[in-house]
């Protein structure tokens, strides 16, 4: 059994995703965050343009209204991955199962990337 199975996903369009693995482990994805880790040559330069910026929370008394991030639509792709498409407008982003996991933003697996 590869550590990228997932054995149940949860998908809230205005939260984001919670993966449960079939090795026993447990990620959850906010919205930002997977906007921010989004796996396309777009948003990771493999264009050979610059690479998408995570957002920058906002702050300042004089902050630009900015709509909420939400996911429009999740479609699964094949067996292995999830394509999401942003409220943005993006949506070439295809998320893995590989990438979920490599993504995780649990403590556990921060500190086994540092």
């Amino acid at each position: 059994m590869a550590s990228t199975d997932p054995e149940h996903i949860a998908i809230s369009k205005s939260k984001g995703i919670s993966i449960d693995w079939k090795d026993g482990h447990a990620s959850a994805y906010g919205l930002v965050y997977l906007r921010d880790h989004c796996p396309c040559a777009t948003c990771t330069g493999a264009h050979g343009t610059p690479p998408r910026v995570p957002e920058a929370p906002a702050s300042g008394p004089f902050q630009m209204y900015k709509p909420a991030l939400k996911m429009q639509s999740v479609e699964p792709v094949g067996n292995y991955a999830i394509r999401i498409l942003w409220s943005d407008g993006h949506g070439t982003g295809i998320y893995s199962f590989e990438h979920f996991r490599k993504i995780c933003p649990c403590d556990e697996c921060r500190k086994a990337q540092a």
